[in-house]
């Protein structure tokens, strides 16, 4: 049967303080128990403002594995979420999983799937998983050699952690070394063939060994309409994919998921959470672009939203090693569309501190929620904090409503130098 009974009643942790946290956390509160009440007690850390009004927040460290496993302890949680990357490079699920907490999140080891570049190139390579030509480089020289090897377009990554801020894609060359320069400082950089085709981002939850796909999504990596602009973090998103060939999804799991799960189990590092795999279609086929280690944002605002299968049964499977002979998750008809809501200067320098309004106005529109990003309270108002304010999610029968409520639903919303593309999910609309 499923779900199984054990996925009711959970005491549960949400780690992590964006979005795609809030977005976790309002899928939870979807589950209901038999009598109709609340399925969990789910307590965020750190949180921001609008998770906050959902669920209790708990100021705490989620990068610290001790602080956080102690934490877990005292209050008797029985499954930790972890969103965001850094706190899963830290090895804060190695301490958590070291006092039997069951965890859904890579641990330090497995984690290097997002935490180095090299690492999951290697990976890849070991496992036969289809990806472009890349060369590490440790020096500008080597860089530049490397830069003018593969040509332009020129595509630059830093090889650690960046925030969403280290992958420069551009014709020009001076660009492409400055970029390589500045990465350089902080350690290594890749620099990677150009790939060209339709980008795909889809998430497959692994218990170390099973692998289970969720729905696929496309998000936006650039800052303007058009894909102008320099990259950011994701200004939007959308799915279902309905251009997507059949057999897309099995493909990848065979080619790509299974051989990379596999791989990680043979080197003794289990990768136990959610594989986010970065892929583009090209003429010779699916490949790789990147693997990040936890839910992807804003692809999280627009798959969970369509998401019928109990998620809290999910990740307490994949987090116990139960995915086995689990059926894949379902999920609605709906169409979900999200836009992302920036500061001004984002991302380069994003303006902070500006007082957001007109949300519960904008909660109005049929079919729209909205996932806080970058958020705190001072006293009565509401304040931007970051780069990427809000996530304005909305469902809808097809992608021209779903649409149509996104942007009604942004047009009552208030910040100072506030900005957004207009044109997430415009063509598959058409």
């Amino acid at each position: 049967m499923w779900p199984p009974r054990y996925a009711y009643r959970v005491r549960i942790l949400v780690l992590g303080s964006g979005a795609r946290e809030h977005a976790i956390v309002t899928a939870l509160l979807r589950e209901t128990a038999d009598d109709g009440s609340a399925a969990h007690e789910i307590t965020a850390a750190p949180g921001n403002a609008g998770i906050a009004t959902a669920v209790p927040v708990i100021a705490l460290d989620p990068t610290n594995p001790q602080v956080v496993a102690a934490f877990a302890l005292d209050n008797d949680i029985e499954l930790v979420i972890i969103g965001p990357e850094a706190p899963l490079v830290a090895g804060v699920a190695d301490a958590l999983r070291q006092r039997g907490i069951a965890t859904f999140g890579p641990g330090k080891a497995a984690a290097q799937l997002e935490g180095s570049k090299t690492f999951a190139k290697r990976i890849m390579e070991e496992a036969g998983v289809p990806t472009g030509r890349a060369t590490r480089a440790g020096s500008l020289e080597d860089a530049v050699d490397a830069i003018d090897e593969y040509g332009a377009p020129y595509v630059v990554k830093a090889d650690g952690l960046a925030a969403g801020k280290g992958v420069l894609v551009t014709p020009d060359r001076a660009e492409a070394i400055a970029h390589a320069e500045f990465w350089l400082s902080h350690g290594s950089v890749l620099v990677e063939e150009f790939l060209d085709g339709q980008e795909v981002s889809l998430f497959f939850l692994s218990d170390g060994h099973t692998v289970l796909p969720l729905s696929p999504a496309q998000d936006y990596k650039r800052l303007a309409d058009g894909d102008e602009g320099p990259n950011t973090g994701g200004m939007g998103a959308y799915s279902p994919l309905p251009w997507l060939a059949d057999g897309f999804v099995d493909e990848v799991i065979e080619t790509i998921a299974i051989p990379t799960v596999r791989q990680l189990a043979l080197e003794q590092t289990p990768f136990i959470g959610l594989l986010y795999c970065g892929l583009i279609i090209t003429s010779s086929g699916i490949r790789v672009i990147e693997f990040n280690a936890r839910f992807g944002d804003p692809e999280t605002q627009v798959v969970l939203p369509r998401l019928v299968t109990p998620l809290a049964g999910l990740l307490l499977a994949a987090a116990s090693g139960e995915l086995a002979g689990v059926p894949r998750p379902e999920f609605s008809n709906d169409v979900a569309v999200t836009v992302v809501l920036a500061s001004e200067g984002y991302p380069q320098a994003p303006v902070t501190g500006r007082q957001i309004s007109g949300l519960e106005a904008a909660l109005q529109t049929p079919g729209v929620t909205i996932a806080h990003a970058a958020t705190a309270r001072s006293g009565a108002e509401l304040l931007a904090t970051g780069g990427r304010v809000l996530s304005v999610v909305a469902t809808g029968g097809d992608f021209a409503e779903a649409r149509a409520r996104a942007y009604a639903a942004l047009e009552s919303i208030r910040l100072e130098g506030g900005q957004y593309r207009t044109d997430i999910a415009a063509r598959v609309s058409e």
